[in-house]
Formats: structure tokens, C-alpha cells, sequence
């Protein structure tokens, strides 16, 4: 019996595959709707990030010049984690 199940799911798949309309999924019937009354503004193509605008206009620096610190910080952490753990080796008991 499941292999009959599965030879009439395959059979159902392939007849939904196979057809010649489509009907659009719920949320492109509602996009459709919405868009009708009010269509959207243009959106540029690659648009700047609500958070990267928000720290841009707080006076602080790109986000360039932030990896490198952020950089920096992580080297540095590792630097002085190296440099402990060498003292701890040499240390006298």
C-alpha cells in the first residue's frame, strides 16, 4: 500500500508541476493588493543600512576606519594573552 502512496503522490506532483496557470502565493496576492492602491517609491539599488546612517550622523567615522580599530583590539588582546601566558611559563616556583 505506501508504494501506491507514493506512485500517486509522484503522479499528483507531477500534474501540479505540469500546469498551465499558476495561482501566486498569498503573499503576492496581498502585495499585488496593497501595491494596487499604493504602489511603492523607488528604491535605489544597493540602499544604506538604517544603522550605518544612524552612526554616520552621530559624527562618528566610517565604518572603514572601525574595522581596523576593532582589528587592532583583537591583536592586541592576543598579543597580551601570548605575553601572560609566557610570564606564567617562566615564573619560578
Amino acid at each position: 500500500m505506501p508504494e501506491r502512496d507514493d506512485e500517486e503522490r509522484e503522479f499528483d506532483i507531477k500534474w501540479a508541476d505540469g500546469a498551465e496557470h499558476k495561482e501566486p502565493s498569498a503573499r503576492a496576492r496581498m502585495l499585488a493588493a496593497r501595491w494596487k492602491e499604493n504602489p511603492p517609491g523607488p528604491v535605489p539599488f544597493r540602499g544604506e543600512p538604517e544603522h550605518t546612517a544612524s552612526r554616520r550622523s552621530s559624527g562618528r567615522s566610517s565604518g572603514r576606519s572601525s574595522s581596523w580599530v576593532s582589528t587592532a583590539v583583537v591583536l592586541g588582546c592576543v598579543a597580551a594573552v601570548i605575553v601572560f601566558l609566557g610570564y606564567i611559563d617562566f615564573r619560578p616556583y
